[in-house]
């Protein structure tokens, strides 16, 4: 029998993140071209300045309705007909709203990119917003909201912001709106503030995949370039605050067999310079199962199948006044809620007093850094990425530089950040579990003042 010979590795090539190519259309859109050989699926990101906190006051979620409808009709085709268009392409076409804006994210392979294109711009040019799909898709989400606040996660995270951000900060409410809020939005007030907020001169357009052969400038003019718009006046950007003095709060949720725990406190914005030291210290103690969290809850103790600890950018300017959301995550037994989070507890003094191992920090380098080729394998990934940093203000090489940051911290920073970053005395703590069973374990660990709410 004959084998073939055993392939050999090659030379390992040096890689970084990709860098676009920036410009800007006549009508003021500003876009990212970035090519990358062999991405024959081409990944299309809009960003729209258009965050919640420009949602007017009692029609929270109106964002999310407006982002839902621009695929559902304009004025040359009906819902049916551009969901027909958009299959011939071979195309997909989502949005979704957040407190940075709205992000219109397209999908579609290079040889119909000009069609594709067409149907997007024809979507934010003249969406129908017609009276019966508004209604259709408010019903839609006030389905979804009772399914949303029975899941202990999404119920653990709307009392979270709750309690850290002040009420009139849009922040502190459910990005998606509340029953009341999104019962009072109809097609008047999606047109309204599609028609305040969305327009060329303050998105940016982001294109990756392989662009070939394809004469970008041409197909963007044809189709992006004949989206129309004022230029928008500047508008005031609140500042984000916060109060994340060590608390305790129980979301009563009677026979419960499992605890959801969620931890966190108000962060740096992402143009800190600890942000790349407080990444790397964060995996360390619960980026992975080799994480410390993981390794004490779950390996020793057996508590849970996994506590996650992590960095959430929640809203980044370029003047560093944004803010982001630390935080640590997961779910225990019910009977073991004390002990976990004793042992929880036990972790964070044991790494503010000993800190990081050279090893950890070494295993952690490797995990961030040198599967990032792989992480952006996909025109979809990467421009993914490029929509981010433009909706945090971020400059094109920033995730390049991030990775080459990452693998300058040494141990000794890694520690400090993500000690910083989790002090003992300043986290909130929310459980939603039984409050019956695990109110009083929890007062006698003395880590914050506990208030029981209903679930």
């Amino acid at each position: 029998m004959e084998f073939h010979p055993q392939p050999q590795p090659g030379e390992a090539q040096p890689w970084a993140f990709p860098a676009p190519d920036r410009g800007t259309l006549p009508n003021g859109l500003t876009v990212l071209r970035c090519h990358r050989p062999g991405q024959q699926v081409v990944a299309v990101e809009v960003s729209l300045d258009a965050p919640l906190d420009t949602e007017p006051e009692g029609l929270d979620g109106v964002a999310t309705i407006m982002a839902r409808a621009l695929s559902e009709g304009t004025d040359k085709r009906s819902a049916e007909e551009f969901a027909a268009e958009l299959e011939r392409c071979g195309a997909t076409l989502d949005a979704h709203a957040d407190h940075a804006g709205v992000r219109v994210s397209l999908e579609v392979p290079v040889s119909r990119l000009l069609k594709a294109l067409g149907l997007l711009a024809e979507a934010l040019r003249a969406p129908a917003f017609a009276d019966s799909e508004i209604e259709r898709l408010v019903r839609n989400r006030l389905d979804e909201i009772p399914h949303e606040m029975a899941n202990p996660g999404r119920r653990a995270a709307k009392e979270l912001y709750k309690q850290l951000f002040p009420a009139e900060l849009r922040i502190s409410r459910p990005r998606l709106g509340t029953e009341e809020t999104v019962s009072r939005i109809d097609s008047a007030a999606v047109r309204a503030f599609f028609e305040a907020h969305v327009r060329p001169a303050t998105a940016t357009a982001v294109v990756v995949g392989d662009l070939a052969g394809v004469d970008v400038d041409a197909v963007l003019a044809e189709t992006l370039g004949d989206w129309s718009g004022d230029s928008g006046a500047p508008r005031p950007v609140p500042a984000i605050s916060g109060d994340d003095s060590g608390r305790v709060v129980i979301v009563d949720r009677p026979g419960a067999v499992q605890t959801q725990l969620l931890i966190g406190r108000v962060g740096a914005d992402r143009h800190d310079r600890v942000w790349p030291a407080q990444v790397l210290g964060t995996y360390c103690l619960g980026g992975t199962l080799t994480s410390r969290l993981d390794r004490v809850l779950r390996e020793e103790k057996g508590y849970t199948y996994g506590v996650r600890a992590f960095g959430q950018v929640l809203r980044s300017a370029a003047d560093g006044a944004g803010a982001s959301l630390l935080g640590i995550s997961g779910s225990v037994d019910t009977p073991n809620t004390g002990p976990a989070l004793d042992d929880l507890w036990k972790v964070l003094r044991t790494l503010a007093a000993d800190g990081l191992t050279d090893a950890e920090r070494d295993v952690a380098v490797q995990n961030l850094v040198g599967v990032a080729p792989l992480k952006y394998e996909t025109a979809a990934s990467v421009a993914g990425t490029l929509a981010d940093q433009v909706e945090q203000h971020l400059p094109d090489d920033y995730q390049a530089q991030l990775y080459v940051r990452l693998a300058e911290t040494g141990t000794v920073e890694a520690t400090a950040a993500v000690v910083n970053a989790f002090p003992e005395g300043r986290l909130v703590t929310v459980l939603v579990g039984d409050a019956a069973q695990i109110e009083e374990p929890v007062r006698a660990l003395g880590i914050g003042e506990v208030t029981v709410v209903s679930g």
